[in-house]
C-alpha cells in the first residue's frame, strides 16, 4: 500500500500543479474579454479569433481543472443528504461512486475523444468562422482533462482505501459547518 499512497501522492502533485498553472487562464480570459469589448465598442471592430481564444481559454480551465477540483473535494455534493451520513459510511459511498460511475464513464469519454481529436489534426480542422482557430488543439483538452480526472479518481481511491485500512488519515473530513459567518450569526 505505500507504493499505491506513493502513487497517489504523484497524482495529487500533478494535478495540484496543472490547476495552479491553469489559474492563469482565468485572468488571461478576463484580459483578452475586455480587450475585446474596449476594442468592439470604442472601435466598432472585432476578431473571431480572439473570441475563439476566450472560448479555449474557458474550456482548458474547465477540462483541465476536473481532476484538481477532486482533489480538493470541491465537487458539488448534496450537504442535506451527505451530512446524515457517518465519514466511514461517505468513504463507502466514494469508493463506490469512483469505481462504478467516475473511471468507468470518464474512461469511455476519453475513448470516445481520442478519435474526434486524431481526425481534427489529420484533416487541419479549422474553425467555420471567419478568421478562426484550428480545432484540435481545444479538441485535445478533451482526452487531456480526462486523463487528469481518472488519474485523481484512482489517487482519492488509494486514499479512501488507505484511510478504511486506518493507514491515513481522513482524506475527505465532513465539513464541521457549512454556514457562513453571517447564517450563524443569524441563527
Amino acid at each position: 500500500m505505500n507504493i499505491l499512497l506513493t502513487l497517489s501522492r504523484l497524482i495529487d502533485g500533478l494535478n495540484g500543479a496543472v490547476g495552479r498553472i491553469v489559474y492563469w487562464a482565468i485572468l488571461v480570459a478576463v484580459i483578452i474579454s475586455s480587450g475585446n469589448a474596449v476594442v468592439r465598442y470604442g472601435f466598432n471592430t472585432s476578431s473571431n479569433a480572439w473570441l475563439e481564444v476566450q472560448w479555449y481559454l474557458f474550456s482548458a480551465v474547465f477540462m483541465l481543472c476536473a481532476g484538481y477540483t477532486l482533489l480538493r473535494n470541491e465537487h458539488i455534493r448534496i450537504d442535506v443528504i451527505v451530512s446524515r451520513f457517518s465519514e466511514r459510511t461517505l468513504i463507502w459511498i466514494d469508493i463506490i461512486g469512483t469505481v462504478l460511475f467516475l473511471l468507468p464513464i470518464s474512461i469511455i469519454i476519453m475513448y470516445l475523444s481520442w478519435p474526434v481529436l486524431v481526425d481534427s489534426f489529420v484533416r487541419h480542422e479549422l474553425s467555420s468562422d471567419a478568421g478562426g482557430l484550428i480545432r484540435w488543439p481545444v479538441k485535445a483538452l478533451i482526452p487531456l482533462g480526462f486523463l487528469l480526472l481518472v488519474l485523481q479518481g484512482i489517487s482519492e481511491l488509494i486514499k479512501r482505501i488507505a484511510f478504511l485500512q486506518g493507514l491515513i488519515p481522513n482524506p475527505a473530513p465532513k465539513k464541521q459547518d457549512a454556514h457562513s459567518p453571517v447564517e450563524g450569526a443569524a441563527e
